[in-house]
């Protein structure tokens, strides 16, 4: 383990430590996020060890495929009405998103359109760097939207609709049967590794959440993993955050940052306008819809799901959809609004 790995553990630990101290929610979420966020601004050379944060993303995987149920799959098509949203949004992102980098940042097209793209990160660095766009831009403008939705969900969950953050996001492993430790760890393990292999995006996540689901619907597994594995799962989820602006210049931080936070702005009036809509018309509960539409990383709203105990599966289900839409669609949109895209 290299020395910038002490330092990254040592700064994250600190900021668990110091949140559970002041007794701020979610200390295993926050207190790395911020405190490594805060050594990133100061110049600290912060790193993480890339297969273990991936593998830590497996157990996100594994507690959604372990709420998979044969009363789930019952239950999608009575959630049309809420999914057939997803793409107009995406659709209705894109399009201001590109509007607004283009106009008020003076981004390019590529760079505009992958900034905007809500969902799949490595995905849209990836597509963006093929059609030429900022990569750097890119990845400090998804940054900073995972981390206003990430701050700004749990406080307008607490305020409008009482939800606890300190609830644990499960049972202790202490009561957890061996046969059931085995199962989820090789689902999790296995899940990941086949899904890599065949070429899966969001292999870490995507992979053990079917083979759990399998599992679960198999009627061999029970239960969703242990409370101090999806804390892990928190920790590590904010390390990477954190991290993402280590490196970060003046320029950077005036330029992209800033367009970044303008560009949440955007994004939290359109999410705004159709949240309230679904409430109107009272299409699904309001936790569930605002934890379903927020354009956030999919682990991180996973991770609040969890932790306020919302329906797993109709939360997860408007993600994955989201997810498939931006990755499928993405490319494909980009060459109909700009045709020298070659990505």
């Amino acid at each position: 383990m290299r020395t910038s790995h002490l330092i990254t553990h040592l700064i994250s630990l600190t900021g668990v430590l110091a949140f559970l101290w002041l007794h701020i929610p979610l200390p295993w979420l926050f207190g790395p996020m911020f405190a490594c966020l805060l050594a990133a601004l100061f110049g600290v050379k912060l790193s993480v060890i890339k297969p273990l944060s991936e593998g830590m993303r497996t157990i996100l995987g594994v507690a959604v495929g372990a709420s998979v149920t044969t009363a789930f799959f019952v239950a999608l098509p009575g959630i049309w009405d809420t999914l057939i949203l997803i793409p107009f949004m995406v659709i209705g992102i894109g399009v201001m998103g590109v509007w607004y980098f283009q106009r008020f940042a003076g981004y390019d097209f590529a760079t505009s359109y992958y900034a905007s793209m809500p969902g799949g990160l490595q995905d849209m660095i990836a597509f963006g760097e093929e059609a030429g766009g900022n990569v750097r831009a890119i990845s400090l403008i998804h940054a900073t939207r995972v981390l206003v939705i990430v701050v700004i969900l749990p406080l307008i969950l607490t305020q409008f609709w009482d939800a606890n953050l300190d609830t644990p996001p499960g049972a202790s492993v202490t009561t957890f049967e061996l046969d059931q430790i085995a199962i989820l760890t090789i689902c999790g393990l296995a899940g990941w590794r086949i899904a890599k292999r065949i070429g899966m995006f969001g292999s870490s996540i995507l992979g053990p959440l079917i083979l759990t689901a399998i599992a679960s619907l198999a009627g061999i597994l029970h239960t969703r993993p242990p409370a101090e594995a999806i804390w892990a799962a928190q920790y590590f989820i904010a390390i990477g955050i954190g991290a993402k602006y280590v490196g970060i210049t003046s320029k950077e931080l005036r330029h992209d940052v800033v367009a970044g936070l303008g560009f949440c702005v955007v994004l939290l009036v359109l999410t705004s306008v159709v949240v309230l809509g679904v409430f109107a018309l009272d299409l699904a509960p309001p936790m569930e819809t605002i934890l379903s539409l927020a354009p956030g990383g999919q682990a991180e709203l996973v991770v609040l799901a969890l932790i306020v105990g919302a329906d797993m599966g109709f939360v997860v289900a408007h993600h994955l959809f989201r997810i498939f839409f931006v990755i499928l669609g993405a490319p494909v949109i980009a060459k109909l609004f700009d045709p020298k895209q070659t990505g």
